[in-house]
């Protein structure tokens, strides 16, 4: 039988620790634990094997929703205004989940991997998981300078790739780089090679950095081949979310399309 807690003041312990956990990354890193808003999200992680420490939800109808569809985790009832507090949105859906952050692991043998040096908008961050799980990447490695990526606004962004990647925090990118075994790419406006003119089908990663300054010298010199994406308007730049799919997605197309594994 579900176990059933109602919260009904901003004065409550558990409310305050959840406030602590929507608002901190900091408190994040230390609980290991982080919030969900909305079904989408809740499903996604519910696909993927995991169980809610416990789920928050707004009115009875959704209490009974949800106890039918997890039968074995606790469930608090939450004033309206309560669970608004929490969510990074200004509408929410009505239903959160209190969860324990998937521990980042290393693949053995990465083949199509991408590395994050310093992006700082979770809105871009998101974006950019999301296109990596829909190109099929495994993993992704993420610099100390990067924006939390089990913060309520990338998870949101994300859409539910966090829950079908590897994804590897405050990563030594230079040393992945270097270990990598396959061909890391980096962007640059002046690149001699035109992407198009890749051969992507082997093991590849892409390393993609800040939003404004780009990739650092020391990552840049680590990756093996700078590329260009051509650009025939007049813009001098693309935002590093856009670059990225491009990519990602030039190497499924010379892949395969459809493909579901990974050369070996």
């Amino acid at each position: 039988m579900t176990t059933t807690i109602s919260i009904e003041s901003s004065q409550n312990a558990f409310f305050k620790t959840l406030k602590h956990l929507a608002d901190s990354a900091q408190q994040r890193r230390e609980k290991g634990q982080t919030l969900l808003d909305g079904e989408h999200l809740i499903e996604a992680y519910l696909a993927g094997g995991g169980i809610p420490i416990r789920l928050l939800v707004t009115d009875n109808q959704a209490l009974m929703r949800w106890q039918t569809r997890c039968p074995q985790v606790p469930i608090s009832v939450m004033a309206p205004q309560l669970l608004s507090a929490l969510s990074p949105v200004k509408t929410p859906s009505g239903v959160m989940a209190l969860i324990a952050v998937p521990m980042g692991i290393h693949l053995p043998a990465p083949h199509f991997s991408v590395l994050l040096e310093h992006i700082q908008d979770p809105g871009n961050l998101g974006a950019m998981l999301r296109s990596a799980a829909a190109a099929g990447v495994d993993t992704v490695y993420l610099s100390e300078g990067c924006a939390d990526v089990w913060s309520p606004k990338v998870l949101r962004g994300g859409m539910g790739a966090h829950f079908s990647l590897h994804l590897v925090e405050r990563a030594d990118l230079i040393g992945i780089a270097a270990r990598f075994s396959g061909t890391v790419y980096s962007t640059a406006l002046d690149a001699p090679r035109n992407l198009y003119e890749c051969n992507l089908t082997g093991n590849v990663a892409f390393a993609f950095g800040n939003e404004g300054a780009g990739l650092s010298s020391d990552l840049r010199a680590a990756t093996h081949q700078a590329v260009r994406i051509p650009m025939p308007g007049r813009m001098e730049s693309l935002n590093a979310a856009a670059a990225l799919a491009i990519c990602l997605f030039e190497r499924v197309r010379q892949f395969g399309v459809g493909a579901t594994q990974s050369p070996q």
